[in-house]
Parts: C-alpha cells; sequence; structure tokens
C-alpha cells in the first residue's frame, strides 16, 4: 500500500471517531475559504453534515473554492454567505439553525496588523464577541474558535487581540445557557497560506536564496490535517470554557528550510538568506504560558487549559511550571523531516 493511500485512510479514519459530533448537524465555519476552512471542508466530507455554510467576506475566493468543489459529493450539501463577523445582523441572520459554530475568520499577518492594529480590533475582537452573541441568541450548540500561539504571553497587536478574543469567547459575559464555547491553539501551519512554504516556492521558482528571519528560529511543526483533528477533538472533549493545545515536535527554521530546498532543487547547498525578525515576531512559538501551566490537564497527546476557578486544584500538576515552547520539546532530524514531506506530498 502506497503512503499517500495509507495516509489518507487515517485520515477517514480519524474523522470516523468524530462522526457523532458532525454527522446529521448544521455547521458554519466563519472565514471558511481560507486554508483552514478549505481542509475542514474536505474532512468533514468524509462524514455526514446535514448542511455546510461557508461564511466569508471575499467573493472571488468563494467563487474558486466552490468551482473546486463542484464534483464532490459535499458541494450538495455547501452554501456560501457574502458577509462579515463585524457586522452583527448579517451573522445573527446567517446562524439560524446552525449546530456547530467554528470559528476561523480573523486578521492574523502580523506585520499588516501592526500598521493596522485597530482593523483587527474590528475583527478579531468586536467580530468575535458579534459571533459570541448571536451563537447564544440562536442556541448554538458549540461554538469552537480558532487561536494561536501569538496570543500566549502577547508582543504584537495580532497576538494582543487574539489574546481578547480567547477571553471574549470564554467569558462569562454572556448568559450562555447551553451553548458550549472552547478555543484550540496553535502555531503557524505548514502548507497553509499564511506559512512560509508558499513564500519559498517563489523563491525557489526564480532561484533566489530561502528568506529565513534568525538562525535560532524555532517553529511547532503540525499539518493542516493534524489541525483539524485537533478541532475535532476539542469538539468532542469539551465541557465548555476550555482551551486545547496539541503537542507537537519542533524544527528550527533554517533546517526546515535546508532540507526543503535540498528535496525540491536536488541541490544540498542551496542558498539561505537571513534577514531578520520582522515588527512584532517571536523566536520561538509558546503554546502554553508557566501561568497557564497551573490550569493544564496534560493528556497523551494534548494539553488542555481549564479557567482556574472551574478546574478541580487538587489534580493540577504544580510540578510542571515551565511554559509549553518550541524551543523545549525535541526537534525533529533533517531526514525526518524529509520524510515528512514526501508523506505530504508537498515533493515526489
Amino acid at each position: 500500500m502506497n503512503k499517500i493511500l495509507t495516509y489518507k485512510i487515517m485520515v477517514v479514519t480519524k474523522c470516523m471517531n468524530y462522526s457523532s459530533m458532525i454527522d446529521g448537524r448544521n455547521i458554519l465555519i466563519t472565514g471558511g475559504t481560507g486554508s483552514f476552512g478549505r481542509q475542514l471542508v474536505k474532512e468533514i466530507s468524509n462524514l455526514s453534515p446535514k448542511k455546510v455554510v461557508i461564511f466569508s467576506r471575499d467573493e472571488d475566493k468563494q467563487y474558486a473554492m466552490k468551482q473546486d468543489l463542484a464534483d464532490d459529493e459535499i458541494s450538495k450539501k455547501l452554501s456560501f454567505v457574502i458577509g462579515d463577523i463585524r457586522d452583527y445582523e448579517r451573522f445573527y441572520s446567517t446562524s439560524k439553525d446552525m449546530d456547530v459554530i467554528f470559528h476561523a475568520a480573523a486578521l492574523k499577518q502580523v506585520p499588516t496588523v501592526e500598521l493596522y492594529p485597530y482593523e483587527a480590533v474590528k475583527t478579531n475582537i468586536i467580530g468575535t464577541y458579534n459571533i459570541v452573541r448571536a451563537a447564544v441568541a440562536r442556541k448554538v450548540k458549540n461554538v469552537i474558535s480558532i487561536s494561536t500561539d501569538k496570543a500566549v504571553k502577547p508582543v504584537n497587536a495580532m497576538g494582543m487581540t487574539k489574546a481578547l478574543q480567547e477571553k471574549i469567547m470564554l467569558s462569562d459575559d454572556l448568559q450562555k445557557d447551553g451553548t458550549k464555547f472552547s478555543c484550540v491553539r496553535y502555531g503557524n501551519v505548514l502548507g497553509s497560506r499564511g506559512s512560509v512554504i508558499p513564500l519559498w516556492d517563489a523563491k525557489i521558482k526564480k532561484n533566489k536564496p530561502l528568506p529565513v528571519t534568525h538562525p535560532d528560529m524555532t517553529r511547532f511543526m503540525l499539518t493542516l490535517s493534524e489541525a483539524i483533528h485537533l478541532v475535532f477533538y476539542a469538539l468532542k472533549n469539551t465541557q465548555g470554557g476550555e482551551i486545547f493545545v496539541k503537542k507537537a515536535p519542533a524544527t528550527k527554521i533554517v533546517d526546515l528550510a535546508k532540507v526543503y530546498a535540498e528535496t525540491k532543487t536536488g541541490n544540498d547547498d542551496y542558498p539561505i538568506n537571513l534577514v531578520g525578525r520582522r515588527a512584532g515576531e517571536k523566536i520561538h512559538e509558546v503554546l502554553v504560558s508557566e501561568e497557564e501551566m497551573r490550569n493544564v490537564k496534560e493528556m497523551e497527546d494534548h494539553y488542555i487549559i481549564h479557567r482556574e476557578l472551574e478546574f478541580d486544584l487538587d489534580s493540577l500538576k504544580k510540578e510542571r511550571l515551565s511554559e509549553y515552547s518550541s524551543d523545549t520539546v525535541p526537534l525533529i532530524t533533517k531526514p525526518n523531516l524529509k520524510k515528512l514531506m514526501k508523506d505530504l506530498s508537498w515533493i515526489p
């Protein structure tokens, strides 16, 4: 059995574990035309949702996604709605009869948000509050919000707005009745629209050096499929009010660049250009802070961060207070990086 077929079977098997959370339900995905939304629709197609609504403000991406999926079985259950989460009335009307909302809409480009922070306030903070209000009013069963490592000890405007997004999603500001709100938190996702891989591909096509910001920079290694399964895991295990984090290996970005360039070009000495950190960029990803570790329930493959007032203090792992950061976990070796790229079909 070839690796690609094996990987597809693994994806379907994992999805089936969460079928009870999706089958027969109406699903709404904000920011659904992005990398996350597209992958989520792809993996939901292995299940049996009643309806899937893609809510976003980009008509061109909606049209392209609709055409890409036109021949797929899931297209019969898909509907596309133009709208902005900044507009409460628009989102409220769209959320009628929804069972599950996956909230992925956000302004997330760190340098851009540094230039226009209030635009991120309007989307990441006010837009999120609109979703919470509408979900409570519509009695939605579950809302899962997609957060980021940059919300932990934030040093940039994007991270600050995402930290507040988490607070709004999990707060008791509204009487939430039967609606369960939770967050998933992860760092950069390999191959996503905002990741470094598309940029490197463009550089390789032009025979230009690959830009790397810092020789010591590390990042967790999470694929799009793993990010989706973190969301499914949260949906299945949430009691409301938690932040879910998946344990993952890490790599030095400079090693990732060298291996990627070698596998794409055959050149084991492809030039790397150290360009320095961008505004607001961290050297390492932190997914759980020292303070949050006091409220963590550690599972085999996940951390579940509880609010302190709601958590059983007797079961806290108080001896583990070091943060969960990409410079504190084992680094993937270069041979294993190459294997990962082959398994994901990035290279032949």
